[in-house]
């Protein structure tokens, strides 16, 4: 690729994530789309978009199938871009000894010696949040990788439960949070509200997920495309937004909603949550059983 990118993503706020690489960009690219499939050549050209449009974040989890050895095989490729990137992965055990386990698995299959981010993945419920804190618990090991240099950062993830994920900000000594950003959680509130209140509070890391609600919030006719809805995400307080992406295209759009320097206005954001105002909580598909807490 050699066509020239005339102007650079935005980039966080230089007090977040402060011992890692210097410019962490405003939208990173998720773990799901091309990475979360099993078609090598498609998710390498994926990858190698981001790399080139100056996306510094990269998601990814344990159980996004071959997402992690995709990335792996690029490192490798590619050994010098790795330290320019912020790399983070989850994993959803939730004791000591298999949280473990899996890091080691996920090191060797990203062929990196370290995270700069490691995220306790899709906490639910009020057991996982006992099954996580217990002695021999799955936090001990994420608080232990970060002890030792193989994790920068330590964070946690939630879509189901706001007010668990709130729980977890304030019990656990996490550096970030992931969670759900996007039209639909404007008008039923509870992340957008609780949670990032939780993390603001805390003074933690925030990342906006289910941005486009899997690509199912994008409606051309209405003008509602991918972009405008990154831009609705970042127009939070919030400190990045990722998007799985499955096409090299794709990448573009997102590159180019991080190259976007203007402000959405809660005028503008109310115009555009219109279409999704009559089946909001249908719309959440993500959040499942925690709608009885609604």
């Amino acid at each position: 690729m050699t066509n020239k990118i005339d102007k650079k993503i935005q980039t966080i706020k230089p007090n977040i994530f402060s011992k890692t690489i210097e410019q962490i960009t405003r939208v990173g690219l998720g773990g799901e789309g091309a990475l979360r499939t099993t078609g090598e050549q498609n998710a390498q050209k994926v990858i190698c978009e981001a790399v080139h449009q100056g996306i510094t974040y990269f998601d990814s989890a344990r159980v996004y199938m071959d997402s992690e050895l995709y990335y792996g095989s690029y490192w490798k490729n590619h050994p010098g871009k790795r330290e320019r990137i912020f790399h983070t992965s989850k994993s959803s055990q939730r004791t000591k000894n298999a949280a473990l386990a899996e890091l080691t698995q996920t090191l060797k299959r990203l062929n990196t010696p370290y995270l700069d981010l490691w995220q306790i993945h899709d906490v639910r419920d009020e057991k996982d949040l006992a099954l996580i804190s217990q002695k021999g618990g799955a936090l001990e090991a994420f608080v232990e990788a970060r002890e030792m240099g193989l994790a920068k950062y330590i964070g946690v993830t939630g879509h189901h439960d706001p007010y668990i994920l709130a729980k977890a900000i304030d019990q656990w000594p996490v550096d970030a949070v992931l969670m759900p950003v996007n039209p639909v959680e404007e008008i039923i509130g509870g992340f957008l509200t609780h949670t990032l209140s939780a993390a603001h509070k805390k003074g933690i890391a925030v990342i906006g997920m289910k941005v486009l609600g899997g690509k199912h919030y994008i409606a051309k006719d209405l003008g509602i495309t991918a972009g405008l809805l990154t831009q609705f995400a970042l127009s939070y307080d919030i400190t990045l937004a990722i998007v799985g992406c499955s096409t090299p295209d794709e990448v573009k759009e997102l590159a180019m909603a991080g190259r976007n320097e203007s402000h959405m206005t809660a005028a503008e954001r109310k115009e555009i949550i219109k279409p999704f105002l009559p089946r909001a909580k249908k719309l959440a598909f993500y959040r499942g059983s925690a709608f009885k807490f609604l």
